[in-house]
């Protein structure tokens, strides 16, 4: 199979993980592209499966579906993309994983103080969210409790 052959929507469906209703979304928002037929199937050439691979990548990163697809507005049209293109974009992914890696550790080395103590003192608890954006949809809308004044 070359890489210009077209797949269908079940065929890209199986082989990168993504469910249907996925890629018509992706498509709807101009992540990946796809063309018709005569009876308006929808066709992928073979290189939306790297595309596809890179938004599952930059998603578990935690980039935004706008992140991503500005990151990918800066791939070629014309051509696959490369591991030098991967390699550029995925350069300032370190930097993100390092500090979501960090928190997640702060978070689980804390996780035993507050169980130890029952979160009796929320002032000092790992855990407590004073700037939860939640809590201004009232009472019961926080996701941690705040800390006791």
């Amino acid at each position: 199979m070359r890489t210009t052959d077209h797949l269908t929507v079940s065929e890209v469906a199986a082989r990168s993980g993504f469910a249907p209703s996925a890629l018509r979304f992706y498509e709807r928002e101009g992540l990946i592209r796809a063309t018709r037929t005569s009876g308006n199937q929808r066709r992928y050439e073979r290189s939306v499966l790297r595309r596809l691979a890179f938004i599952r990548a930059a998603r578990n990163v935690g980039l935004s579906l706008d992140e991503v697809a500005a990151a990918l507005a800066t791939l070629p049209d014309a051509r696959t993309p490369t591991k030098a293109d991967w390699t550029r974009l995925s350069r300032g992914w370190r930097t993100r994983l390092d500090a979501q890696i960090a928190a997640l550790e702060k978070l689980r080395d804390g996780l035993d103080s507050c169980i130890g103590c029952g979160c009796l003192s929320l002032k000092r608890c790992a855990m407590s969210n004073p700037a939860d954006i939640a809590r201004a949809d009232g009472p019961g809308a926080s996701y941690l409790p705040a800390p006791l004044r």
